[in-house]
């Protein structure tokens, strides 16, 4: 009962030390998982998620990946990974005004465009005999935007006319990341609960947004098992062609490993 306490105290620090957004959504995570063990320290893993916003009312992204994981050392950790992700990208509406003095608008409506995502990274950890368990995972990643047409419009205020942007082209991208992650878990063996907590930082010369998670795995048999989370996702700086409000998120998770 004692590391429960020590895992509730540790929990409330983080849910008091979320920022209070002034603009925010909520939205879904839900994903599923399969696990094989090739040997005693390697696996492949498979998993598809997908994501709502919009108080849950408007689908933001769908994802599948694959991924490896070695276990270096008792305490030590690297894996590596490819994921394909499918975004809903919002509306854009752009005040600006002509060389000729008029007011108008660039609005380019919501469309789907796919990402390509690599990433590998190290996981440290260390596990006490009372069962609690601390993790920093360093993970870098690299995402690329292949570049797109989607349809853009120019709105003249003055007479109220709309017109083809037949010139609009959104450029490819490609980012560079490093996401560090720290994790406080109670994990027993065979216990029906391992509650965990967690802050991750994603830093791109600079912290573009910070999650803070609060949630538990719950053990189902050997091979199956769920996990049940919130998430509150601070966004600090991102491009304005990549606006995202702060999020709070509810998932759930399913895992099997075979």
């Amino acid at each position: 009962m004692r590391m429960y306490r020590i895992f509730i105290i540790a929990a409330a620090m983080t849910v008091i030390s979320l920022p209070m957004a002034a603009q925010s959504e909520a939205g879904l995570i839900a994903g599923a998982e399969a696990e094989k063990k090739i040997s005693k320290d390697l696996s492949i893993g498979f998993e598809a998620d997908l994501r709502t916003r919009n108080n849950f009312k408007t689908m933001d992204r769908w994802s599948i990946g694959i991924s490896g994981s070695y276990k270096l050392t008792k305490w030590l950790k690297a894996d590596a990974g490819y994921k394909l992700l499918d975004y809903n990208n919002r509306e854009k509406i752009v005040n600006y005004t002509s060389s000729k003095g008029n007011d108008k608008i660039k609005w380019r409506p919501g469309y789907w465009s796919m990402k390509h995502r690599i990433y590998a990274g190290l996981t440290g950890s260390y596990k006490f005999q009372n069962g609690l368990k601390l993790s920093l995972r360093e993970r870098w990643q690299y995402d690329y935007r292949p570049e797109s047409t989607p349809e853009r419009y120019k709105l003249k205020l003055s007479d109220q006319t709309m017109t083809l942007d037949e010139g609009y082209v959104r450029e490819g991208k490609g980012e560079n990341q490093l996401r560090s992650r720290f994790q406080i878990e109670y994990d027993k063996k065979h216990a029906l609960l391992s509650p965990y907590a967690s802050m991750e930082l994603y830093n791109s010369w600079g912290i573009e947004k910070v999650r803070y998670t609060i949630g538990t795995g719950i053990r189902l048999s050997k091979q199956h098992s769920l996990d049940v989370f919130y998430r509150y996702q601070d966004i600090r700086n991102l491009d304005d062609d990549d606006y995202d409000p702060d999020m709070h998120y509810i998932g759930l998770g399913y895992k099997f490993k075979f």
